[in-house]
């Protein structure tokens, strides 16, 4: 299991990636729009800083809904490999068998 505090920090990332997505996406839009002038490509970029670094995307960690466990995970499943071969052993995730041969 993982620590209490990294899963809720996480979820805060999550949250707050949710809640400034448009206005980062807009800004980005600014800032690539080689037609416009560099003064305002410049603003946008420097308001873009300004934003919280916890609500981009790429801070959110994948973690297992089970274990909170950060490293090997599955994106298809949402769940750690050790989890996932707890869970398919005992035959509670349907379609998914054990291979044999």
């Amino acid at each position: 299991m993982a620590k209490t505090s990294a899963i809720t920090r996480n979820a805060k990332r999550v949250r707050m990636a949710a809640r400034d997505k448009e206005k980062r996406a807009a800004l980005k839009n600014i800032v690539m729009d080689r037609s416009l002038p560099v003064e305002d490509r410049f603003d946008a970029s420097l308001k873009l800083a300004e934003l919280p670094r916890n609500g981009s995307r790429v801070r959110v960690r994948l973690r297992c809904k089970l274990t909170g466990r950060s490293r090997g995970n599955y994106r298809k499943f949402e769940l750690c490999r050790i989890a996932l071969r707890d869970l398919a052993s005992n035959g509670q995730i349907p379609g998914l068998v054990k291979a044999s041969w």
